[in-house]
């Protein structure tokens, strides 16, 4: 689907988004593609975030699926909104092992409110992309929060 962006700055908006996300910093994941309604994240194998199992964990997966669609639905947003998921699911479909994780992210639907993404989650060994998850979002569009109005 082909989807206008509300504003020119809609790239650099969710790329200034991206980097105030302390946890994608902390468990390196990086924004490596925004077009109007897309999204794409990678996130190279870190042993430090498997479980038991040695896959990487199921709450990293939905980490990743999350903020795809999340910043997917940013990206047709008003320059002064801000995005926030009101309810997802996530399907595991294989263990994540692997080089790396990526993370896509489309719009289905973009209303005036309420956005619907779909996205997936692909593990990368020895150069083969390996559906490992599926999710559904919904996000909604809300005002700027400014860091002054946050309570810490």
């Amino acid at each position: 689907m082909q989807f206008e962006p509300k504003t020119k700055n809609y790239k650099q908006n969710v790329e200034d988004s991206f980097k105030l996300q302390k946890f994608m910093d902390f468990i390196g994941a990086k924004l490596m593609k925004v077009e109007p309604g897309f999204c794409e994240i990678h996130l190279p194998f870190n042993e430090n975030l498997t479980q038991q199992n040695g896959y990487l964990h199921a709450g990293i997966i939905s980490t990743l699926a999350d903020n795809a669609a999340g910043y997917a639905a940013f990206s047709l947003m008003e320059e002064e909104a801000s995005v926030l998921a009101v309810e997802f699911k996530l399907n595991l479909i294989s263990p994540a092992i692997g080089e790396k994780l990526i993370a896509r992210a489309n719009v289905l639907k973009s209303g005036r409110t309420l956005t619907i993404c779909r996205a997936d989650v692909f593990t990368v060994k020895d150069g083969v992309e390996k559906l490992c998850a599926a999710s559904q979002a919904t996000l909604i569009q809300v005002k700027k929060i400014s860091e002054t109005k946050i309570e810490k």
